[in-house]
């Protein structure tokens, strides 16, 4: 018998949001893993809020709902609200109940302001990584590091001269006027973006468009393919591997090695990557600043061919994380992105890997 097409409301739901969740559901595991790391962080929540007033969001519902904008591409904060609203999954997840209030878009803003104020998203990186040391999942021996461009919010009308004489823009529509930018040589020396000073122009190969962005750094552990450390720098033409460099003097001591690309292929940072105790496993150019006895141990071509992996990070925090176009200005809340992104990550690889056993 063929059913009727009505909607009849009923007064009471007995069915919380958990347990609209299947059982097998991803993020059940992602959710176990961010409250354990949100545990840790209590005592820095403690000290970033004021002992009186009135309640403010709760931190560990807006780190877990930044997570979801990262884990489900979602572009803008007013678009997650929105998902909070209706979105029985999103409203498990960040733990809301069925009936609870969302908040609006600017206190939603008003209240995030004062995470990235703080070191939280490095604290909470550090609290996923942890759980994948405690796991067995993390080699103390074998790395591999390599850098991507990272756009800026920021157009290229904002990038003027520092002492103020660029041409001004033509009055044709003064709701977006016209540049000509024609003649005016243009380099990181003299300009500076009015909108994101901390940005620099940066192009990723030679003939390629340049555009306002950032360079970020990632250290990957070559076992698992986790990101072990990151970091964002200006986007100069020696900043890929002084990055890398900081990023491999924060590791315990120990002998070890490192993949990386042609880039890294100096004098100076192979000196300075020897001087740390590791071996440079890089790509070698025409005239390299390694040789054969390097190159001919097993360990470079396991290097190298592992090393391809970071480019996995880069694509999922580009293409899921949503960081092919920065959200945030300012280098500090550029890099507070970048690492809470870096740890979603993680988040998504730990929940397909085995804990293993010493």
């Amino acid at each position: 018998m063929r059913g009727d097409d009505q909607q009849s409301g009923h007064l009471f739901s007995y069915l919380s949001p958990d347990q609209r969740v299947p059982a097998d559901h991803p993020l059940r595991a992602i959710r176990l893993m961010t409250d354990e790391a949100l545990r840790q962080l209590s005592p820095q929540f403690e000290a970033i809020y004021a002992k009186t007033g009135r309640p403010s969001v709760p931190p560990e519902q807006l780190l877990r709902a930044l997570l979801l904008q990262a884990l489900y591409t979602v572009r803008s904060e007013r678009m997650l609200v929105e998902q909070l609203e209706y979105n029985l999954l999103f409203r498990w997840f960040v733990g809301l109940g069925m009936d609870d209030a969302v908040w609006t878009p600017t206190t939603f803003t008003k209240n995030r302001e004062r995470l990235l104020a703080g070191d939280i998203a490095r604290q909470f990186f550090a609290a996923v990584l942890a759980q994948a040391r405690g796991r067995r999942l993390l080699s103390d021996e074998h790395f591999t590091v390599d850098g991507t461009l990272l756009e800026a919010w920021a157009g290229q009308k904002s990038f003027t001269r520092k002492d103020g004489t660029s041409p001004g823009p033509s009055d044709d529509d003064p709701g977006n006027p016209t540049v000509n930018f024609h003649g005016d040589r243009r380099s990181n020396d003299t300009h500076q973006s009015t909108t994101d000073p901390d940005s620099r122009l940066a192009k990723k190969t030679r003939g390629s468009e340049a555009k306002l962005a950032y360079l970020g750094e990632v250290l990957m552990d070559n076992r698992h393919g986790l990101v072990v450390d990151a970091c964002v720098v200006h986007a100069t033409g020696t900043g890929e591997c002084a990055a890398a460099s900081g990023l491999l003097a924060a590791l315990p001591p120990g002998d070890g090695t490192v993949g990386a690309d042609k880039a890294y292929d100096t004098r100076d940072w192979i000196a300075t990557t020897r001087q740390l105790g590791l071996t440079p496993h890089v790509a070698q150019k025409q005239r390299s600043a390694i040789d054969g006895r390097t190159t001919r141990h097993p360990g470079y071509a396991v290097s190298q061919r592992v090393r391809k992996r970071v480019e996995e990070i880069f694509g999922w925090m580009k293409t899921i994380g949503g960081m092919r176009k920065l959200r945030h200005r300012g280098g500090e809340r550029v890099e507070w992105q970048f690492l809470f992104v870096a740890a979603a990550y993680n988040l998504v690889r730990l929940r397909n890997l085995p804990v293993e056993t010493a």
